[in-house]
């Protein structure tokens, strides 16, 4: 048995012992109670490193040639601490298995043991092992979670979406489509797809389709052999076989010409690549996170883009709301912006008077979240804002909404935005907000906002 099929299927037993009748005759036991065993003679055909996160158990004896049960035990808690690992024992090795549950063991069983005694130590020790999986498992959904909510900061309906999505698409290995209009994130939502996902140790190459010279392009995505054309003096890896076992984000893909777009979607499908001048086909392993700021439908119906390359991307697509559609993340993303960038010039961030609030949630954002991250910066800076009553227009809010629901929205945003802010407890975002406790209450519930300080209660009411 080989070590990469040795690490393989849920609820397995990998059995270890250099004596083939006693092998033999635990492993039908195992298979006989509904286990998949696997049987090894020797614990150097384990490659101890697949031993994370792997949802098995194992089972060794202790005395073996070349590695013993012992140092086979000290391999794999190297990997993963909380692998359950079962050692076998003759009657003289006591003490040494009494040894190796101090360094660790899940148990031992001491030559000769009832089958009864085996099965009941592997269901005891698979559970455990399902247990710990999952707390590991959850702790990481978490922590993402909140990696994910400091990337794309937002409390907008819209972003709650988008971050969902992100996560869910993150852990699996289909490309995806982003929508979104200039400055909106674009590629923060691609950057996050990739650091999220199994491919995060692998390369993340970002490039704009729209800044590349029609000359070059192919050339740059697609690389080219010595001699291939008129100044090809030596070979060149393009973009995507750059990003093998990692990511490649091409932005801006709406701007690439007809007959690159062929050449993509043969990629797209066949998952290899052809350099200039080159008959050698190289095999990818690559994710295509592609982004544009047009409908491609309408673009395919015009004939500015390809449609069966349209429908090839869009089999997985997000779609980034601009800042107008959001406008109670635009103060608490403005704070983000301002502090981070306060803390990099080394100088204190200075709090937002109302009239500049008021301007802020009045301005449309023509340039999305790029814009307001460079109106952050020049306020951090000390600077004006920049901005104007007449380039604002109107409120901030969804297109179409009634008078009430802007209100709402600009509500929602302004107590938002003060929840941003150091308060340890309700009483105190109460007192900044000007409202009654039991009035700021209502509405948090109202709105869906959750103050969720470690001394805030309701008894604070």
């Amino acid at each position: 048995m080989t070590s990469s099929a040795a690490f393989a299927a849920d609820n397995q037993v990998l059995l270890i012992d250099d004596d083939p009748h006693l092998r033999q005759a635990l492993g039908q036991t195992l298979d006989l109670a509904g286990f998949k065993a696997v049987s090894l003679g020797d614990a150097r055909q384990l490659d101890a490193q697949r031993a994370r996160d792997w949802p098995g158990v194992v089972v060794s004896d202790i005395r073996m040639p070349g590695i013993d049960g012992l140092q086979l035990l000290e391999q794999l808690h190297a990997q993963d601490p909380d692998l359950p690992v079962i050692l076998i024992t003759g009657h003289g090795d006591v003490p040494l298995a009494v040894k190796a549950m101090r360094a660790g063991a899940y148990d031992f069983l001491e030559k000769p043991f009832p089958s009864d005694a085996l099965l009941d130590s592997v269901r005891r020790a698979l559970d455990t092992r399902r247990l710990v999986l999952e707390n590991r498992s959850l702790r990481l959904a978490l922590a993402e979670r909140k990696e994910l909510r400091g990337r794309l900061v937002g409390q907008s309906p819209g972003m709650q979406r988008l971050q969902e999505q992100v996560a869910s698409l993150a852990a699996i290995q289909a490309d995806v489509l982003i929508l979104g209009e200039t400055g909106s994130g674009k590629e923060v939502v691609a950057r996050a797809l990739h650091d999220l996902s199994s491919r995060r140790n692998g390369p993340f190459v970002a490039i704009n389709a729209g800044a590349l010279a029609e000359s070059v392009v192919e050339s740059e995505l697609f690389g080219h052999e010595q001699g291939a054309f008129t100044g090809a003096q030596k070979r060149r890896i393009g973009k995507f076989e750059f990003a093998n076992g990692g990511t490649l984000f091409l932005d801006e893909i709406e701007s690439m010409s007809l007959d690159v777009q062929v050449k993509l979607l043969r990629l797209l499908q066949e998952r290899v690549v052809e350099r200039l001048g080159s008959n050698q086909l190289i095999p990818l392993d690559i994710r295509i996170i592609a982004a544009t700021k047009e409908d491609l439908r309408l673009a395919a119906d015009d004939g500015r883009f390809r449609a069966d390359l349209y429908y090839r991307l869009n089999v997985a697509s997000l779609r980034i709301p601009p800042l107008r559609e959001r406008g109670e993340d635009i103060l608490l993303l403005f704070q983000h912006f301002a502090e981070n960038a306060a803390q990099r010039h080394g100088i204190h961030a200075r709090p937002l008077d109302p009239a500049q609030r008021a301007l802020l949630l009045s301005h449309s954002w023509p340039g999305n979240v790029r814009e307001l991250q460079n109106v952050a910066e020049r306020f951090a800076l000390g600077l004006d804002l920049g901005l104007d009553e007449q380039r604002g227009g109107a409120p901030a809010a969804t297109p179409g909404a009634s008078l009430n629901a802007q209100v709402e929205a600009f509500e929602r945003s302004l107590i938002a935005a003060e929840m941003a802010r150091p308060h340890n407890s309700l009483r105190s975002l109460a007192e900044a907000l000007g409202l009654p406790r039991k009035t700021l209450h209502d509405k948090l519930r109202k709105h869906g906002l959750l103050f969720n300080q470690a001394d805030s209660s309701e008894s604070d009411l």
